[in-house]
Formats: structure tokens, sequence, C-alpha cells
């Protein structure tokens, strides 16, 4: 563990109220910039353990936030069992192979996804997706999208120690026949599971701070407040596509900081 300063402390919280008002106000998506805002924010320059301790703050805000929508029987516990188990191997494999990578690298590798992500956010339709029930038979076919899913987000999310709603989502809805408050409710338990293991796995090699960790996930939880007050206020639309915007912008600035680094080796 990394001494960190008062200043440090209060930027942490900080940076969790911001990833904690975007989850509020837009949904899934909003804990990319977890990483990038300890990194470049904080002042934390220890890529490894910031994606460590990342995962452990998004797996247990992803675990909180799982009790209020188990109460309103918005979680199927089958179906996200049977998408997290397969993810657990994938997490394992990414999280070797983020343990393995260098840290400029990592990060270089994390503003591609970034972007991704980002051009996923603009170029999604804007549907009130609540209203709409996926009837999908529980095929071979819709077990396959879940494995396959699984798979894919468990290795990112080891990889980079991102939460992976934004995919996770469509392949409850798709591969699961759930609708979309049921698929965003027993996403959590994916991001949940997916987070812990990725922080414990860290956790062995030395690369997680509990203390950066818990002042994020206290930050996260009054952000998140304000960010769900605010949701309607403004067409969730536009906050989607300013954020998609804010993000792109930062994967360059990180793509700028690190190319030099990885072009060297």
């Amino acid at each position: 563990m990394y001494p960190i300063t008062d200043v440090q402390i209060i930027l942490s919280v900080i940076s969790g109220i911001l990833v904690g008002f975007s989850l509020g106000l837009i949904g899934g998506g909003g804990s990319i910039l977890a990483i990038p805002l300890l990194i470049y924010f904080v002042g934390f320059d220890h890529p490894h353990i910031v994606i460590g301790t990342t995962a452990l703050a998004v797996g247990i805000n992803a675990y909180l936030n799982l009790i209020p929508h188990t109460l309103k029987k918005h979680v199927n516990y089958k179906v996200g069992i049977e998408f997290t188990i397969p993810g657990i191997a994938g997490v394992l494999a990414g999280s070797e192979l983020g343990l393995l990578t260098p840290g400029n690298d990592l990060l270089f590798f994390f503003s591609f996804l970034m972007i991704g992500i980002a051009i996923y956010m603009l170029k999604r339709k804007c549907v009130d997706m609540s209203q709409v029930e996926r009837k999908i038979v529980n095929s071979s076919r819709s077990l396959a999208i879940l494995i396959l899913t699984g798979l894919i987000v468990g290795f990112a999310s080891g990889y980079f120690g991102i939460g992976g709603g934004f995919l996770i989502v469509p392949g409850l809805l798709f591969g699961g026949g759930l609708n979309i408050l049921q698929a965003v409710g027993t996403s959590l338990m994916a991001v949940g599971t997916f987070g812990v293991i990725t922080a414990a796995r860290y956790a062995i090699s030395g690369d997680l701070d509990i203390i950066i960790s818990a002042l994020f996930i206290i930050g996260g939880i009054f952000g998140g407040w304000f960010g769900a007050r605010f949701a309607g206020r403004v067409p969730k639309r536009r906050l989607t596509q300013i954020f998609a915007m804010v993000v792109i912008v930062v994967a360059f600035y990180i793509m700028y900081q690190n190319y030099t680094v990885v072009l060297h080796l």
C-alpha cells in the first residue's frame, strides 16, 4: 500500500462522487472514468494498483445496488448465474494477462476501449426499452449468447478492471429473454462478482489499495444519489452524448500520455 496525502484523500472522494453522479445520471458506462480519474486527477500513478482498486469499488457498489433491485424483484438469479459462472473464467484469464502487461501498455489499450464504449453510447438508439419485453425462448442459442458474452465481459473486466454493464445488459436482453429492468438488475450480479474477483486477484499480487477504494465507494454513494435526482431534468439521450464526448477526449489524452512509452518497447 502506497502512502497517500490528505489532498489525494479528498480528490479520491471527489472522483467517487463524479463517477457515482455519472452513473446515477446516465446509467451504465460511468465507471469507465474511474481509472483515468485516479491516475490523472488524484495523481495515483500506479496503473495496476488503480485497476485492482477501482475493480473493488465497482464490485462493491454493484452489490450494494443489487439489494434494492432484488427487493423490487428485478433480479433473475437463474439467468444471472448462467451468465456469471462462465464470466468468472474470463475474469481469471483477463486479470492474469493484465498483471503481466506493463502499466503504460494497459492504459494505452484502455484508451481504445474507452473510445469503443463512447462510440457505442453515441450510436445507441434512444428507445424507452423499459416498455419492451424480450420474448426469447431459453434455447441453446440464447444460452450460447449468455456464455459467450459472459466470457468476453469477464475477460475485459479482469484485464481493465471495468464493470462492463454496457455489454452485460444487451447480453441478458437477447440471451436471457429479460426485459430492460430485469437485465439492469441482473447485470449487477455479474458486475459485482467480476469486480470482486478481479480485485482479489490483484490483491494477491499486492496491487490494491483498500483505503482509496473505500473513499471511492463513499463518494460514489453520494454521487449516485445526486445523479439519480437530476436524471429526469435533462433528456437522457443528450446527457449520454455529452458524456460520450467527454470519454473520447479523456481517451485521447490517455493515448497521448502513453503512446511514446509503448512505441519505444
